[in-house]
């Protein structure tokens, strides 16, 4: 294997930036249902002891898969999702009031978390504007005679995501589906951290296939390995 020079001083031994992770602290994660999350990572982040987190992501996994992991240990006091069906003990968690979720339509989280990641302060959307449920303790804005609800940008303390490859000033190419929400997610953390799968030199990427600049990646790790590639076996959901 072709040795990659830390050329930018970004590729860390997990037990360098395992202090990155604190208790209290919001912790942004990538993936769909578990596919495209780092699981590394998500391991770090339970190993590390921190509690008492915000997540913010697009679900809540499954019990052993994703954030689920993180979810199911109990180290979540609050959760920022489009949907939690997948994970039967976040659900039992809300019910029980241990955890809180904030539910959003996945189209406007998406566009809280792009708007976090490009400096906005929020977006205006007019989903479910006229629910009761919707717009309870939500603030509006009028705008060419049309009424919006605020919905504020979301940023996190560590965002944390999963590539496919990567050369080492963090320029990332990500793996077909797996993409999903991970180059938003990579531009909303603080602190940006990154499970790659492939290190190449640099210079080893075509830049037309970049989808993540380097500027926002502070650390990577390498990858070891991934347990939902089940999504693109040709039996699933025959």
């Amino acid at each position: 294997m072709e040795k990659i020079e830390n050329t930018f001083g970004k590729i860390k031994d997990s037990t360098e930036i395992m202090h990155l992770f604190k208790s209290g602290s919001t912790i942004m994660f990538g993936g769909f249902g578990g596919v495209g999350s780092p699981p590394t990572l998500v391991d770090m982040l339970i190993d590390s002891g921190a509690s008492e987190l915000t997540l913010i992501g697009n679900d809540a996994g499954f019990p052993t898969i994703g954030i689920g992991k993180v979810v199911c240990e109990g180290l979540a006091k609050k959760l920022i999702a489009s949907h939690i069906g997948s994970n039967p003990i976040a659900g039992r968690q809300m019910t029980e009031g241990t955890l809180e979720v904030e539910f959003n339509p996945q189209g406007t989280l998406v566009e809280r978390i792009r708007a976090g990641g490009v400096g906005l302060g929020g977006i205006l959307v007019d989903v479910g504007i006229n629910s009761e449920v919707v717009t309870k303790n939500k603030q509006f804005a009028k705008v060419e005679e049309r009424n919006y609800i605020i919905e504020p940008s979301l940023t996190a303390d560590v965002s944390i995501v999963y590539a496919k490859k990567a050369d080492p000033y963090g320029n990332l190419i990500f793996d077909k589906s797996a993409r999903n929400t991970n180059p938003l997610v990579a531009m909303a953390g603080d602190i940006t951290i990154v499970e790659v799968e492939e290190f190449v030199p640099l210079g080893g990427l075509d830049p037309e296939e970049i989808i993540t600049p380097g500027v926002y990646v502070d650390y990577m790790i390498q990858s070891k390995g991934v347990n939902w590639t089940w999504v693109w076996d040709p039996a699933y959901g025959t």
